[in-house]
């Protein structure tokens, strides 16, 4: 029999071990709804991807998927994220949207938006614009070729690239048509373990039939889902009445889009902002793409700005019914050969052009202008009389060049600048000024009304009988002078 301390120490073992297995018991159901709970929630890992040409509208959707009215436009990699609710769980998180700079020194900045890790997580937007059909084409290609580049330099293994490739086959076979009909209220699947982006075969199915994809379906296949976005459709009038654009057109553009979208594996969406056109669709496309989230639209392809179809409707035969409106051109026509830019002519402004004149010419007028100015009152020929040859004109010296009077600064001073010709008008004129200053100053204040007038008619007397006696002086001396050198000589 063992001892009673014994027996004691053996039972208090036995209730520490009952103890820990209870608590190991409880945090494995803890755990356990937790994964459980985990697995009908909503994920945070999703994000996507935008990519295109400067001015092809992407912030502008990207704000509008937000639901923001501002867009903020940045540079580089940028980084979003869109609110995304589910309503059946109650249930909510943020889908992350990388948009990258329409530049293409930007694209080595791709390497932080698509790595190894969240590849099978992301979904691809290609944006063009509509207000500039003749570069989709060109745009679309390119970023193309950029994502193509960066896939193949990440270091995915060949097995999870291949399977990649492959559910995105596997989407285009098992995809059915929407019921119309139906509200919408269906209800998503319970567990969210399963990757909408890359959904893996099915197991439950036995003997089901999956066609084959065409020959063009997925021949580019990136092994990413992409969905290809026209933005700007609302330019389709603006292109229409200022570019004289066809319903023909519009129908060879959607089906090069559309064959491009084949080749990708790719959805196609025509959205506007501007007039909320397709909008909201895309919305639900891209939740229902990427959580698995209920999608009733069908394919729409008969308005020309608010086309839609879905990964995994399209084919070579529906394309071809674009063929038939197509009268003057041809569906495998070169599309920059038909869809070209429009030539705008800016009105270039020159400035006038200033036409040197011929330095004769240029003289020739200048001689006329000075012989047109009055030569001055000392140096003023007489007139020749009427019958008389015509005198020649010396030629001008150095010393007679200045002929311009200079102005004075008085009318005393020019009176008797212009009287200068003789030594005796100076004389004159001093005598005259000098008897006007003589009776000015004699004045006395206490004069009579009666002398002041007497004493202003006896100058104007005087004052006339001095021009008189200038007048006279003037002609004497300008027929005392010779008429030129040839007078002097004989």
């Amino acid at each position: 029999m063992a001892p009673i301390g014994e027996k004691d120490e053996r039972m208090g073992s036995t209730l520490a071990d009952d103890d820990e297995n209870e608590s190991q018991t409880l945090w494995a159901t803890i755990l356990g709804e937790v994964q459980s709970s985990s697995a009908t929630n909503l994920p945070s890992t999703k994000s996507v991807l935008v990519l295109g040409d400067n001015e092809s509208g992407k912030t502008t959707l990207v704000a509008r998927l937000q639901g923001v009215e501002e867009p903020r436009k940045g540079s580089g990699l940028e980084y979003y994220y869109i609110d995304v609710k589910d309503d059946y769980r109650d249930d909510q998180t943020h889908a992350g949207v990388w948009v990258l700079d329409g530049d293409p020194s930007h694209t080595g900045l791709l390497k932080f938006a698509i790595t190894e890790e969240n590849f099978e997580n992301i979904l691809v937007l290609l944006v063009a614009s509509m207000a500039n059909p003749w570069s989709i084409m060109e745009s679309l290609n390119k970023w193309a070729s950029y994502l193509r580049e960066h896939i193949d330099r990440l270091k995915l293994k060949p097995e999870e690239r291949r399977e990649y490739e492959d559910s995105l086959v596997r989407f285009f076979q098992e995809y059915t048509e929407p019921d119309e009909n139906s509200s919408g209220s269906q209800v998503p699947s319970h567990r969210r373990d399963v990757n909408p982006l890359h959904p893996t075969a099915s197991t439950t199915e036995e003997d089901k039939v999956l066609l084959p994809l065409g020959e063009d379906t997925l021949s580019q296949n990136l092994g990413i889902p992409i969905v290809v976005v026209i933005t700007k459709s609302d330019a389709i009038s603006t292109l229409e009445k200022q570019h004289d654009f066809k319903e023909e057109h519009f129908d060879f553009i959607q089906q090069h889009i559309r064959k491009f979208c084949l080749h990708f594996g790719a959805s196609l969406v025509y959205t506007s902002v501007k007039e909320e056109k397709n909008c909201d669709l895309l919305y639900k496309y891209l939740v229902h793409r990427i959580y698995g989230f209920p999608f009733s639209s069908p394919a729409y392809v008969v308005e020309k700005d608010c086309v839609f179809v879905p990964a995994g409707w399209d084919n070579d035969k529906k394309i071809s019914i674009l063929y038939e409106n197509l009268n003057t051109m041809k569906a495998d026509d070169c599309y920059e050969d038909v869809i070209t830019k429009p030539i705008t002519r800016k009105p270039v402004q020159r400035d006038a052009e200033v036409v040197a004149e011929d330095e004769q010419v240029f003289l020739m007028k200048q001689q006329s202008i000075l012989n047109k100015q009055p030569a001055p009152a000392g140096d003023s020929p007489a007139r020749q009389p009427a019958g008389a040859p015509p005198r020649t004109t010396p030629p001008r010296t150095q010393a007679t060049t200045n002929t311009v009077t200079p102005v004075s600064s008085s009318p005393k001073k020019r009176l008797m600048e212009a009287g200068k010709g003789t030594p005796t008008s100076e004389g004159m004129l001093a005598n005259f000024f000098n008897s006007l200053l003589n009776k000015s100053t004699a004045k006395t204040p206490g004069a009579t009304k009666a002398g002041d007038l007497s004493d202003k008619a006896a100058v104007s007397r005087e004052a006339a009988a001095e021009l008189e006696r200038l007048q006279k002086s003037k002609k004497l001396t300008s027929e005392a002078k010779p008429n030129g050198p040839d007078s002097a000589a004989s």
